[in-house]
């Protein structure tokens, strides 16, 4: 753990503080956002002093302040797909003025040793640390393979802008690195980490949402989506169990500006007649009641995910995991021993998983004992706030 850098005075040796600017991409508290306010509610405050940019205010921005953090918002300069139309242009580089101008009152006042870009989605970090001459740190949370441009436009980036990168799974770094093969030498691959609370024990019913005794629980938490599988276990439930005590539970909500995906996934379940068995609920920062009441836990990605980390809160939780053989999943659920690991798109081997565990409670139990054991052995928020925490201290200006 970094104690802060040794600089010489004469004959003394003076302890300084490590300054860090933090940029992210959003204000919410899903997967990358819970990753940076674990690391900040955990990083030794008396090595390093963090400050957070974020584009807008939110949740996010209300816990890092409960920990007495400075949060600033100003334009992260995050990138989307309709960036490059000519009127986009025009405010993204206003944006990057605005940006820019704020950022240097920051450093006027801190002196930054380092700025930690959280996401590659985020384009600040990197223009004010090479204008600045400062170290910059890029941790990457994503696995991007379209519009193809883009994906090969960011490992150049990272080549060029990146004086380190942190990948959050193999699956990460080698999307990366396959592109231009010497990113191996800037990437180090840390998982993230979660605190790991004793078990609740509470009986299912904290929910807005009545559930019977003999019914099983299917529960899809994260973003509806594109690539998270909402439409790929409808079809699933719709055409092997639609019979049974299967009840389906997500929880999530859409994207702003992508609303149409709820709606698409609410008019399925309308045409299905099943609004009865699949409810739908926004998303909550307190997911202990829904994992309470969860018997098995899917995560039917179609496209990889960098991690996944909702399959990380499940084995906390002992749940049992059925997902899609993609990604960063395949470095966390071990098949047949916390889980199932399925085909993409192949509904007859998910219905398959499923119904396994769902007729049979000592494999729910078994699975979920041991995904419990391996998150606590492989995956703890210690292990993960030491990892970023050296990285900074390696990358600041002595």
């Amino acid at each position: 753990m970094c104690q802060g850098n040794s600089l010489q005075a004469g004959d003394k040796r003076i302890t300084a503080m490590t300054n860090v600017l933090f940029i992210h991409q959003s204000a919410e508290l899903y997967g990358s956002d819970k990753m940076l306010l674990m690391l900040l509610s955990q990083i030794d405050r008396a090595a390093f002093t963090p400050v957070v940019i974020l584009p807008d205010a939110g949740p996010l921005k209300t816990e890092l302040e409960k920990l007495s953090i400075k949060v600033v918002v100003a334009p992260v300069l995050k990138v989307y797909r309709d960036m490059f139309r000519p009127g986009n242009m025009v405010g993204f580089l206003r944006d990057t003025r605005k940006g820019l101008s704020i950022v240097n009152k920051l450093h006027k006042h801190h002196a930054f040793d380092v700025v930690y870009s959280n996401t590659l989605a985020v384009m600040l970090g990197m223009i004010f640390a090479r204008r600045k001459k400062i170290k910059h740190v890029w941790h990457v949370h994503e696995i991007i393979v379209h519009p193809n441009f883009i994906a090969k436009a960011y490992p150049v980036l990272l080549s060029r802008y990146a004086d380190r990168i942190i990948c959050n799974s193999e699956a990460t770094k080698d999307n990366l690195v396959k592109r231009i093969n010497s990113l191996e030498k800037k990437c180090t691959v840390v998982y993230n980490g979660l605190d790991i609370p004793p078990l609740a024990r509470e009986a299912k019913g904290a929910l807005p949402v009545q559930f019977l005794p003999e019914d099983i629980v299917i529960t899809l938490v994260g973003r509806i989506s594109r690539l998270k599988g909402h439409k790929w276990l409808l079809d699933t439930y719709y055409n092997y169990l639609s019979g049974t005590k299967a009840r389906l539970l997500f929880v999530g909500s859409p994207v702003p500006g992508q609303e149409h995906y709820l709606k698409e996934v609410e008019t399925i379940i309308e045409e299905l007649g099943s609004s009865d068995r699949i409810t739908i609920l926004p998303f909550t920062k307190d997911l202990d009641p829904v994992w309470q009441a969860t018997d098995i836990a899917v995560m039917p990605s179609t496209e990889a995910e960098s991690f996944g980390l909702v399959a990380l809160e499940a084995m906390i939780a002992q749940k049992p995991i059925v997902a899609s053989a993609l990604g960063g999943l395949l470095e966390i659920v071990v098949d047949n021993k916390t889980g199932y690991l399925i085909e993409p798109g192949n509904s007859e081997k998910l219905a398959e998983a499923i119904a396994n565990l769902m007729n049979d409670i000592s494999l729910r139990e078994a699975l979920g004992k041991n995904g419990r054991e391996r998150a606590i052995a492989e995956f703890s928020l210690k292990n993960y706030v030491a990892r970023i925490s050296e990285i900074l201290c390696d990358k600041c200006i002595v």
